[in-house]
């Protein structure tokens, strides 16, 4: 299984933006989709945006479109997220996952391998 460290996760005011990255140190990641959630206090995990592994697709939850970017960088191993305009309603712990799927899928079921997590608080 691919090994996911996310970064970048703070402390930021409404309006604000952050940029997350998760990394990986293994050759294989351009074999998988990636996907960040996130998931707020006594609230189930949720779908944020996913990027298929060939950089051809993306897919956002409606709540960030226009607002959050998912991008990937093969030769890096690396997959990012840019957090524009944020709210205080996405204040959560984000995470990174990795799918082997087919196709580019949307519910934390299909992603089999997680990364820590980074906390990400949108003051108002």
């Amino acid at each position: 299984q691919v090994q996911l460290v996310e970064s970048g996760g703070g402390l930021v005011q409404a309006g604000g933006s952050l940029r997350l990255s998760c990394a990986s140190p293994d050759r294989t990641f351009s074999n998988y989709h990636m996907g960040w959630f996130r998931q707020a206090p006594g609230k189930e995990r949720e779908f944020v945006a996913a990027i298929h592994k060939s950089n051809t697709r993306t897919v956002y939850v409606d709540s960030v479109k226009g607002r959050f970017t998912i991008s990937r960088d093969n030769a890096k191993n690396t997959v990012y997220l840019q957090m524009n305009s944020l709210k205080p309603e996405d204040t959560a712990v984000y995470y990174c996952a990795a799918s082997t799927t087919i196709v580019l899928l949307t519910s934390p079921i299909n992603y089999s391998t997680w990364g820590q997590g980074t906390q990400v608080t949108v003051s108002s």
